[in-house]
């Protein structure tokens, strides 16, 4: 039998992943002023050990106002990167998976309650609340304290805050960074004609909206190792009618390409709160394969992606890529061993875990041992990443 498209290696810059599965960046709203906890530990350790090529570490805040909520995670100051550190050394004293950051600043989407409290705005006088911030001073939605529209020191101050988070990735040696310009976020509003009501060079025209965020990458490819990959998430339509539409989304993939950008993630949505979107299983693959047949970088799906056989077409028939997983993982964080049981290929395994292969599937796991035999971190890098305890 050939090998299933899923389960075949690709190459990203200077890395190959294993297979086409990558762990999707989500946020667990679960950190203590900005810093990852033991539930990172634990969330990230056992996604770790899922047989993905890739994992991604949930939405990162470059900056303190830029969270999400008041329990998102932060990589910011020295605190937030010891704690991130901490939990990065840990997962990687047992799994060799790659792992990338996603960047992120939230804008006007900031300053919210936790999503199981409600997740509505909290008000800047708030012991939870801050003042938000965006391209222009329009709310999220109608009621809302509107953000204070960024000057030109906001805007550098975000960019540099961003290569700055870039420059911390690097020292934890993360392998790989996402910027996150989808869901309704800072770099997003900027592009989506409806947050982005500026008149001056960063507004109006695609290649005004366009500007920030690419002066943003420009800045995390400048920060980050050359030899690492850095790669854009982008929401592919608003699903709202005049605003970020997939003809822009394209323009902007290939702007991003131009610049040096290694891979495109492509979601969708988040922008504003009148969107209409088609839900339903891989409704997002076609805004994916509309960007892929416009750049020559591999482009990510994602969304409501579940079956395997599901996730082999949309490879196989070069929809995408990658597929990401999000929910799907959390639900069955084992998903990509039991893909490759169904498909007919191997996948990667913890020692611990291999007398758990089922008899009917023989051939299934790779021992992750002979992956370590040649580590790729040595005693010096470890103590190097393993951040005194100063939070």
């Amino acid at each position: 039998m050939s090998q299933p498209a899923l389960f075949k290696p690709l190459r990203v810059r200077n890395m190959t992943l294993e297979n086409r599965i990558v762990i999707a960046p989500m946020c667990q709203y679960s950190a203590q002023d900005g810093c990852m906890t033991d539930w990172h530990e634990i969330h990230l350790g056992h996604l770790a050990l899922s047989g993905a090529a890739l994992l991604t570490i949930e939405a990162s805040a470059v900056l303190p106002e830029g969270r999400i909520t008041y329990a998102d995670v932060g990589l910011y100051d020295d605190a937030t990167e010891a704690a991130m550190a901490r939990t990065i050394a840990s997962v990687r004293r047992w799994s060799t998976i790659p792992i990338a950051v996603q960047l992120n600043h939230a804008g006007r989407k900031a300053s919210t309650e936790v999503p199981w409290a409600g997740g509505a705005q909290i008000a800047p006088a708030h012991a939870h609340g801050w003042q938000t911030e965006g391209p222009s001073a329009v709310p999220f939605s109608e009621g809302q304290n509107p953000p204070v529209a960024l000057d030109r020191d906001g805007l550098k101050k975000i960019r540099d805050a961003f290569a700055q988070a870039a420059q911390r990735a690097a020292r934890m040696g993360i392998d790989v960074v996402q910027i996150h310009g989808a869901h309704g976020y800072l770099l997003h509003q900027f592009l989506s004609p409806l947050s982005n009501r500026r008149d001056d060079e960063y507004g109006g025209s695609l290649e005004n909206r366009m500007r920030f965020p690419l002066e943003v990458f420009d800045a995390v490819r400048a920060a980050f190792p050359s030899e690492k990959s850095v790669t854009v998430r982008v929401s592919g339509t608003d699903w709202v009618d005049g605003g970020w539409d997939i003809g822009q989304t394209i323009a902007f993939a290939q702007a991003l390409e131009a610049h040096g950008c290694d891979a495109i993630h492509v979601s969708s949505g988040g922008l504003h709160p009148e969107q209409q979107i088609p839900v339903g299983p891989s409704y997002q693959v076609p805004l994916a394969r509309d960007v892929k047949q416009a750049v020559g970088i591999p482009v990510v799906a994602v969304g409501l992606i579940t079956e395997p056989q599901q996730a082999e077409s949309i490879i196989s028939t070069g929809d995408a890529d990658l597929v990401a997983l999000a929910r799907t993982v959390l639900y069955d964080p084992r998903w990509p061993w039991h893909a490759a049981a169904q498909l007919g290929a191997q996948v990667r395994a913890p020692k611990q875990y291999l007398r758990s292969q089922p008899r009917q599937y023989k051939d299934l796991f790779k021992d992750q041992a002979k992956a370590t035999a040649e580590p790729r971190w040595t005693e010096n890098d470890m103590s190097r990443i393993s951040v005194e305890d100063d939070v």
